[in-house]
């Protein structure tokens, strides 16, 4: 059963806050439903949406598909991805088994850009 406590949260957030500052990023770590690590990206120096896919374009918006970043993003917004997501990572196990309906992670990663409320900013 997937579970991240306070504590995973608390020993991640200086590298995850680290990697956050070299882009220009600013955002909040979270855990929701002692299940999953989530970190929300309030705002930055990165376009995130001039760098995704043509459906994220007209967007302000966006949940990351964390196992197809690399596909949905180009340019600095999946170099910040490709940094930021393995080390949300760092102590987790996926021995998981799709065909038998398996499903064993130590606990579960999302990334999101702005909220549905309140929509990234992009600064200069």
């Amino acid at each position: 059963m997937a579970y991240v406590s306070q504590e995973l949260k608390a020993k991640l957030a200086p590298k995850i806050k680290a990697i956050c500052t070299k882009y220009g990023v600013k955002a909040s770590l979270a855990v929701r439903n002692h299940s999953t690590l989530v970190l929300n990206i309030k705002s930055g120096k990165i376009d995130f949406f001039a760098d995704a896919a043509p459906s994220k374009q007209d967007s302000r918006y966006c949940q990351v598909n964390t196992y197809w970043y690399r596909d949905h993003f180009d340019g600095v917004a999946r170099d910040f991805l490709s940094e930021v997501i393995p080390t949300m990572h760092v102590g987790n196990h996926d021995n998981s088994d799709i065909q038998v309906d398996y499903f064993d992670v130590g606990w579960y990663v999302n990334v999101n850009v702005g909220q549905w409320n309140k929509p990234y900013e992009l600064t200069a």
